[in-house]
C-alpha cells in the first residue's frame, strides 16, 4: 500500500483488527486514543477528518505506539496521562494507573467529609498512605482549597511522581511529601487518613493480566498472603494517628472485608466501622470512626 493512501479510516480499520487479535478487548477505542496521540490531536478530530493522510513521520510514531501495546504496555502508559475525577495526572511505570474503584473511595470522602472538610479549612489535616501517583489527595486537596495534607510512600520514584502532578494541579504547596513504611516516624494526627493499600493476595499475583504484572510496580499491588500484609499494619497503627473522633477509609479486596473488619475492632480503637460496596456491588471500602472524647464529633456520618 502508497503511503498516501494510509488515511486515519484505513489506518484505524487495520489497527482494531490488529489489537483484536493480539487479545485487546476494546481495541477500536484504544487505537483512536493512541492514533489522536500520535497525531497530536483529539479523538473528535479523528471522525471530523476522516480521510486526512497521515504523514510518515506520524505513521512512524504510530507504529511505536501500536507495536508497544501490542506487546501489553498498558494504555495508560503509552498516553502518559489519565483522568481521575476532575484531576489530570501523569502516569507512568513509577507508579500504580488509577482505577475507577478509587475514583469511587474519593467520590465517598467527598460526599462524608466535605460539609466537615469546608469549615475547618486549614484546620483539617489528611493522610494518604502509598500516595502512588497522588490521585486520591491532589483529588482532594483540589476539592478542599485550604485543607493540608501529608502524603507518604516507601517509593522515591512515586513521590517524585506525585509531586510532579501536585504541581501541574496547583496543590504541591499544601501536601509534605514523606518517604516511610506507612506511618512509621510520623508524629501528627489527622481528622481523616485514607489508603488504597497492596490488597492482591501474593498467591493470586502471577494470574493477574500480564499488562498489570509486568509493567505496573509490584510493590503497590502485592499485599502478601491473603492480600491482608499491609492492610493489617494499617489497622495496627493508624488509630495512634487519628484525632478524636477522626475517620479511616481503605479500599481493599472484594474477600477481605470481614478480615479488615475483625483487625480494625481488634484495635478497640474504633467507634463504628462499616464496608461498602463498589458500583460493581463488591465489597470495596471499609469506613471507620474513631472514638471521641466525650460527645461523638460532629461532621462525617
Amino acid at each position: 500500500m502508497e503511503p498516501e493512501t494510509w488515511t486515519v479510516r484505513r489506518i484505524l480499520e487495520w489497527t482494531s483488527g490488529y489489537l483484536r487479535r493480539g487479545g485487546v478487548e476494546t481495541a477500536r477505542f484504544e487505537a483512536e486514543l493512541l492514533l489522536a496521540h500520535a497525531l497530536r490531536t483529539e479523538r473528535l478530530d479523528l471522525y471530523l477528518h476522516p480521510d486526512r493522510p497521515l504523514s510518515e513521520a506520524e505513521r512512524a510514531r504510530f507504529r511505536e505506539l501500536i507495536r508497544k501495546r501490542r506487546e501489553g504496555v498498558p494504555l495508560a502508559y503509552l498516553l502518559g496521562t489519565v483522568e481521575f475525577l476532575d484531576v489530570t495526572l501523569r502516569v507512568d511505570r513509577r507508579a500504580l494507573i488509577p482505577r475507577v474503584e478509587t475514583e469511587e473511595l474519593v467520590e465517598l470522602l467527598l460526599q462524608d467529609c466535605d460539609a466537615q472538610a469546608q469549615a475547618q479549612g486549614p484546620g483539617w489535616r489528611v493522610l494518604d498512605l502509598g500516595t502512588g501517583s497522588g490521585a486520591i489527595v491532589i483529588a482532594l486537596l483540589k476539592r478542599w482549597p485550604q485543607a493540608r495534607a501529608v502524603a507518604v510512600d516507601r517509593s522515591r520514584d512515586a513521590l517524585e511522581l506525585a509531586r510532579e502532578n501536585a504541581r501541574a494541579n496547583g496543590v504541591d504547596g499544601r501536601i509534605h511529601w514523606v518517604q516511610t513504611d506507612w506511618l512509621r516516624g510520623l508524629r501528627a494526627s489527622f481528622d481523616l487518613i485514607v489508603s488504597n493499600p497492596p490488597y492482591v493476595p501474593s498467591e493470586e499475583y502471577a494470574h493477574l493480566p500480564r499488562e498489570v504484572r509486568v509493567y505496573e510496580p509490584r510493590l503497590a499491588l502485592d499485599g502478601g498472603p491473603r492480600g491482608l500484609r499491609e492492610l493489617a499494619r494499617i489497622a495496627e497503627e493508624a488509630p495512634k494517628h487519628l484525632t478524636p473522633g477522626g475517620r479511616l477509609y481503605l479500599e481493599i479486596g472484594a474477600q477481605q472485608a470481614e478480615d479488615v473488619r475483625r483487625l480494625l475492632e481488634e484495635t478497640r480503637a474504633f467507634a463504628s466501622v462499616e464496608v461498602l460496596q463498589d458500583l460493581s456491588g463488591r465489597d470495596r471500602f471499609v469506613r471507620a470512626r474513631g472514638r471521641s472524647r466525650g460527645r461523638e464529633a460532629a461532621g462525617c456520618p
